[in-house]
């Protein structure tokens, strides 16, 4: 398989990406402002980095902050939020375009597109595009933690040690054990459980593998039990007390960096492709999948 996939060419286009969102995030925007109660909604990769926004927004002190399914959200007159936050990459999944349409006129709605010339543009009272952060690749990698970088820097955080990370983990070696890991289990806490949630999917859209992602506490209730010799247990954050312990006793392979959380899942979106190509899989066009999921209208009757 070539070394020159979209997938490998977009992932290390990250501190750059993320640099350019952090500039945008930290300037006026149309995101939401403390206070306000808000839905995020997203399909996929995007819906991962719903939940890890919420989670940061809701510790920020910003407020109220819930991340749905776009296909599952609750946004009926008897749940009141202030603004919703669309996450699309391409602009045209239909569950996200369907949720614009109902909300339209009832609650204030702010998309972040990868593509601004697209359906979800129109059905948006408000947008924040990222068209240098959009990809060739159907599997997902800058555009959704440029997003996520977006919505940090909006929150006020300085994400230099992040970006500095994200460079190091693009030159950091890939393990070989890695590469042939029979399973991997990914574990996060707080925002981190987003990320978890997406590194595994990385896995699965890239390289066809099985992954699992929990939030690490509640690993210890049953999912510990797949843990064994030539698997691997991945966490995102600080470690919960003793789980590494635990996990070391079962003979799998438990890994932590210490670096940005969003740093590290760079580092698996790579070994994502380095086990695609060891089996010589393109990530380019997974199987089953395209770029954005558009179903058909219900025939009429």
């Amino acid at each position: 398989m070539s070394g020159n996939s979209y997938m490998e060419q977009e992932l290390h286009s990250q501190p750059e990406t993320w640099q350019e969102a952090a500039r945008i995030g930290a300037a006026s925007t149309p995101l939401p402002t403390a206070g306000q109660r808000v839905a995020v909604v997203g399909c996929g990769t995007s819906w991962f980095m719903a939940q890890s926004y919420a989670a940061l927004r809701e510790a920020a002190g910003m407020g109220v902050t819930d991340a749905f399914a776009a296909s599952e959200a609750a946004l009926g007159d008897d749940r009141r939020y202030d603004v919703v936050v669309a996450i699309t990459r391409s602009g045209t999944t239909t569950e996200v375009l369907r949720l614009l349409e109902e909300v339209k006129g009832r609650v204030p709605t702010v998309t972040v597109l990868g593509d601004p010339d697209t359906p979800a543009a129109d059905l948006s009272d408000r947008t924040v595009t990222l068209p240098f952060a959009d990809e060739k690749s159907v599997v997902q990698t800058r555009f959704a933690t440029t997003a996520l970088a977006l919505f940090r820097a909006h929150l006020g955080e300085d994400l230099t040690g992040a970006v500095r990370d994200a460079r190091e983990a693009l030159s950091a070696p890939v393990d070989e054990e890695w590469v042939t890991a029979e399973q991997f289990s990914f574990l996060g806490t707080g925002w981190t459980v987003g990320l978890a949630n997406e590194a595994a999917l990385k896995m699965r859209e890239a390289s066809q593998s099985w992954t699992e992602s929990y939030p690490a506490m509640e690993y210890r209730h049953g999912p510990i039990s797949i843990a064994a010799p030539g698997r691997v247990t991945w966490l995102f954050g600080q470690a919960p007390e003793g789980l590494e312990e635990e996990v070391t006793r079962t003979g799998a392979r438990f890994v932590r960096h210490a670096r940005d959380p969003l740093a590290d899942l760079v580092l698996v979106q790579r070994i994502a492709l380095a086990r695609a190509q060891a089996r010589g899989l393109d990530p380019d066009h997974p199987r089953s999948l395209t770029r954005s999921v558009m179903l058909q209208p219900p025939a009429e009757r």
